[in-house]
C-alpha cells in the first residue's frame, strides 16, 4: 500500500504516516498509512504523572478501595538502540553548563554505536523530497507577534488530537520519551506511559545522555519543537483553525526529545537564526522544518530559505 508523501496536502496534517530515511545513505524507509478510515473508537483515558500519583493516593486512602499488589517495575527496552552504559564518575562533561554539575546525565557510547537507529536521526522524508517542498513554501517577510500565545495551541501535551499518538491515552511528552529515548523504565500503574528514565542520543549537541523524572532533573531534558509555535503563529499559524494549530503542537514529526539548556538557547528561532551545534544533525533538522511547514501551510523568510537549502546541500548523497 503507498505510503502518503508530504507532497500530498500541505493544509491538513498527515495523521502519522511517516517516510524514515536512514541519514547516511540507507535506504529511504516508509511507512503505510490505511486508506481507509477507521471506525471511531472510544479512547482510554489519558494516563498523565500526575493523575497516576492521585490514583496510588486514592488507592491508599483510609476511605479509598484497599491497593492491590504493585506490579513489578517495567523492564528496559532496548530493541534496535544501543545498550548505553552510565558514566561512573557522575559527572557532566567538559564545557557544559553549571545546571548540569554533578547530575547523572551522562552515558558512555558503544564502541559500535549507529545513530540511524534512533528514531530523533531518522529522516522523515529524502533529501530530494524536501528540496522539492521547499522550493513550494512561500517566502514572505514575518508577521508581528501579536495576540500570539501558548494557549492558541491548544492544552499542552494534550492527547486530543488526530496526529500520530494521539488517543493512545498518554500525553504527548511521555510518548515522545517513548519513542526517543532507550533502556526506557515506566512508571508502574501508568500502562507504561509515564517514563522514569532511559538513555538517549542528544540530536542538537550529538551528546549521549540519560533522562532521570523527578523535580530537579526533568527539566534538563525538555520537548522541543523543531519549528517554534512562535515561529509559526508569525508564518501563517494565525489563520490555522484552533484544532490544527492543536495537531501542530503535539505533531511528533515536530518533536524532539533535546537537552533543556539548548531548547532555551534556541527558543522561537527559526533555520536562519539558529541551527543545531552538533553539524552531523542538520540535514535531519532542515528536512524536519521544511516537511512541517509545508503540512501545515506555513511560509518561509528568505533568509530561513537559503539557510534550510544550504543545510540540505550537505546532506548525504
Amino acid at each position: 500500500m503507498p505510503w502518503n508523501s508530504p507532497l500530498e496536502n500541505p493544509a491538513i496534517p498527515r495523521p502519522g504516516a511517516r517516510v524514515l530515511g536512514a541519514l547516511f545513505a540507507l535506504p529511504l524507509i516508509t511507512s503505510c498509512s490505511m486508506g481507509d478510515t477507521p471506525p471511531p473508537v472510544i479512547p482510554p483515558p489519558l494516563v498523565t504523572e500526575d493523575a497516576a500519583q492521585t490514583q496510588q493516593q486514592s488507592a491508599s486512602s483510609p476511605t479509598g478501595t484497599p491497593p492491590s499488589a504493585s506490579p513489578d517495575p517495567a523492564q528496559p527496552s532496548t530493541v534496535g538502540r544501543p545498550d548505553f552504559t552510565a558514566d561512573t564518575n557522575n559527572s557532566a562533561p567538559p564545557g557544559n553548563d553549571s545546571e548540569l554539575a554533578g547530575v547523572d546525565v551522562t552515558v558512555q557510547l558503544p564502541a559500535d554505536y549507529d545513530p540511524t537507529q534512533w528514531p530523533n536521526y531518522q529522516l522523515i522524508a529524502s533529501p530530494v523530497e524536501a528540496t522539492q517542498l521547499l522550493a513550494t513554501l512561500p517566502i514572505r517577510g514575518r508577521s508581528p507577534k501579536t495576540g500570539y500565545s501558548r494557549q492558541a495551541f491548544g492544552d499542552r501535551w494534550t492527547d486530543d488530537v488526530t496526529v500520530e499518538f494521539g488517543h493512545n491515552g498518554c500525553d504527548t511528552r511521555n510518548d515522545i520519551l517513548r519513542r526517543d529515548l532507550s533502556q526506557v523504565v515506566t512508571k508502574p500503574g501508568t500502562r507504561d506511559c509515564v517514563v522514569l528514565s532511559g538513555d538517549f542520543l542528544e540530536p542538537y549537541t550529538g551528546t549521549p545522555l540519560h533522562f532521570q523524572r523527578g523535580k530537579d532533573t526533568s527539566p534538563l531534558v525538555q520537548i522541543d519543537h523543531v519549528v517554534a509555535l512562535g515561529d509559526a503563529w508569525q508564518k501563517g499559524a494565525q489563520q490555522l483553525a484552533p484544532e490544527q494549530r492543536q495537531n501542530f503542537a503535539n505533531d511528533p514529526d515536530n518533536l524532539l526529545a533535546v537537552m533543556g539548556r539548548v531548547n532555551t538557547q534556541k527558543s522561537a528561532s527559526d533555520a536562519a537564526s539558529w541551527q543545531p551545534p552538533n553539524t552531523a544533525f542538520r540535514c535531519a533538522y532542515a528536512i524536519r522544518q521544511i516537511v512541517v511547514k509545508h503540512r501545515y501551510a506555513l511560509w518561509v523568510t528568505q533568509a530561513e530559505h537559503d539557510a534550510l537549502a544550504a543545510s540540505l546541500q550537505r546532506c548525504p548523497s
